[in-house]
């Protein structure tokens, strides 16, 4: 049997025993404001899919990008069969170069589409403990946790974004004729 604690260690397991209560309220608060944001814009379960909405997006304008260059290669290769101009030849010349470059650089995306695809796997790795946090803690309990609002600036406001497929979306086109 230990022996009993004396005044200080007493308090010492007090301010210990406050702390880490303190902590785990802390903890719930930030659990709560990702299970339940107090604006739809800052969703923790979204973050996975807009990253990979942008290695969508960028996949796709990569491979349009390519394509049209490839388009080009084309166009300058039945050109130059009818050219006989050097400075004319030349000019094609460069803009195959061109294209060879703009080609290359679209090979990034492959790099880039990796790196975030590993980013948005750790944050569905997080997103699942996070989930499973909440459930320990109980979803009325988190429904109780007071959640600040925070004030956006003029530019914040500004910083939408497209949306994401999923999300039923204004097209460009009905934007287009807004313009009509």
């Amino acid at each position: 049997m230990s022996a009993p604690l004396d005044k200080a260690n007493q308090e010492s397991l007090r301010n210990e025993l406050v702390g880490l209560l303190s902590y785990i309220n802390r903890v719930r608060e930030e659990i709560a404001k990702m299970s339940r944001p107090a604006d739809e814009e800052h969703q923790f379960e979204t973050m996975s899919e807009q990253l990979d909405a942008v290695v969508k997006t960028t996949d796709e304008a990569s491979n349009t990008i390519m394509a049209s260059a490839e388009k080009n290669e084309t166009l300058v290769e039945q050109l130059r069969k009818s050219i006989t101009d050097p400075k004319l030849a030349a000019a094609l010349d460069q803009i195959s170069a061109n294209d060879m470059d703009i080609i290359q650089a679209c090979s990034f995306q492959d790099l880039t589409g990796q790196r975030v695809t590993k980013v948005a796997r750790s944050l569905t790795y997080v997103e699942d403990r996070v989930n499973a946090l909440a459930e320990v803690w109980g979803k009325d309990e988190l429904e109780k946790v007071k959640i600040a609002v925070s004030k956006k600036t003029d530019d914040e406001k500004l910083l939408n974004g497209p949306s994401l497929p999923s999300n039923k979306a204004i097209s460009q086109d009905e934007i287009d004729a807004l313009f009509d």
